[in-house]
């Protein structure tokens, strides 16, 4: 099934027997699935493949939410509980170098980031979920387009998901590389940080490079900017706290005897702490706005506010480990996790319903063949041998939170 090596080898004893059968198909549909990345917005392949497998094993389909968004959802019973899982479904704008037989046939997109193993993930448990006739409840099977930047989440919950579909829980998952395949890691509290995108735009005047005098130079301001700009984490904001604001592109000029008209800075800005995400804003806008009317030029900041920072609900997230120590022991738990400074718009349907997002180790080292290669990388897959252990964890959450006792 896969030549990646699992470390969690109690958790690939421990992999549900239903899932086991089902493992190779779920693997292949994955491949498939790599095979045919689709960017933001534009899953219409892969959303029609998840409406209909869902809707073979028994699920009620709901299509249309963000766009190319499906909610599956099942009953059993006549218990009230409400339970949501949640996947990821888009791919990356990323030509594909891993060589792979199942690459990428579509020049640059690729599935970089796993979401074509989350939804594989998810699809493995939903088929064994099916079969099941123990659980007493309702299961709501959430697939998200647009994870990558576009909001996707924010737009599900914008459009009424948890009005149509009302969770008492929801909860998603996240390979995540570096970290042993298999093992399970969650966090309370504070877990990924917030992600806002600011564009300055410096505009002065040009002219020859000769006659600096007869300009307002735009470049040089930035400069003054990009420096100053480094001194909000460092002397603003508590160093017991964090903050990030990197400046990751500049683009001003053409030549190299002629002073531009304008110079065009984007910035991304990230923390966990709403005070102080709201204090980044404020003095982004006053320190380059007062460094350009030093220099006589003018700085107009376009803020703009993307995800906000993602907050496990303690009780939810004790539950979800709990869940896993349970069936796995200890040695099946990676060690207590730090906050992650990457961002994730899962964040906007836990501002809205209590859950946790937990990650599950896609292998260490640095090559894809371990699954150790970083995500957002040309050279990274998804580590197909997690892909029965993660199902299973769903189906085993799954029983304990929609059990006839809970």
């Amino acid at each position: 099934m896969t030549t990646f090596t699992v470390e969690n080898a109690a958790a690939l004893e421990s992999v549900v027997p239903a899932v086991r059968e089902v493992a190779p198909e779920m693997v292949g549909l994955r491949h498939q699935i790599h095979a045919h990345p689709e960017l933001a917005y534009e899953e219409h392949v892969t959303s029609e493949l998840v409406a209909t497998r869902l809707a073979e094993w028994g699920y009620e389909v709901h299509r249309g939410l963000a766009g190319t968004g499906v909610v599956g959802t099942l009953k059993r019973g006549s218990g009230t509980r409400r339970l949501g899982l949640r996947a990821d479904m888009d791919a990356l704008p990323i030509q594909e170098a891993t060589g792979l037989p199942y690459a990428s046939q579509v020049p640059g997109k690729m599935h970089a980031c796993g979401h074509d193993g989350h939804t594989s993930i998810l699809l493995a448990a939903a088929r064994v979920i099916a079969q099941e006739r123990s659980f007493d409840g309702t299961l709501h099977l959430i697939f998200q387009p647009a994870e990558e930047g576009l909001g996707g989440g924010r737009r599900m919950v914008e459009e009424g998901l948890f009005d149509r579909f009302p969770c008492d829980a929801i909860f998603a998952l996240h390979n995540m590389p570096g970290f042993p395949a298999g093992k399970f890691g969650f966090k309370e509290g504070s877990f990924m940080a917030s992600s806002d995108s600011v564009t300055i735009t410096v505009t002065g005047r040009g002219g020859h490079g000769s006659a600096p005098h007869l300009s307002a130079d735009p470049v040089v301001a930035a400069a003054h900017i990009v420096v100053a700009l480094q001194t909000i984490v460092s002397r603003n904001v508590d160093p017991r706290e964090m903050a990030v604001v990197s400046v990751g592109a500049i683009h001003g000029g053409d030549a190299p005897n002629v002073i531009a008209d304008s110079v065009q800075m984007r910035l991304t800005v990230r923390a966990y702490r709403p005070e102080i995400r709201a204090m980044l804003r404020e003095r982004i806008t006053q320190l380059a706005q007062a460094q350009a009317a030093t220099l006589g030029v003018k700085a107009e900041v376009d803020y703009h506010w993307r995800y906000p920072a993602l907050v496990n609900d303690e009780e939810s997230t004790r539950f979800a480990r709990q869940v896993a120590r349970d069936w796995l022991g200890d040695d099946g738990l990676l060690p207590p996790l730090a906050p992650l400074t990457g961002s994730e718009d899962f964040s906007f349907m836990l501002e809205r319903c209590p859950g946790s997002y937990l990650i599950v180790g896609n292998g260490e080292g640095e090559h894809h063949r371990t699954g150790g290669c970083m995500v957002h990388n040309p050279g990274y897959d998804f580590n197909d041998a997690i892909l029965p252990i993660a199902a299973s964890y769903w189906v085993q959450l799954v029983r304990r939170f929609l059990s006839a006792q809970a």
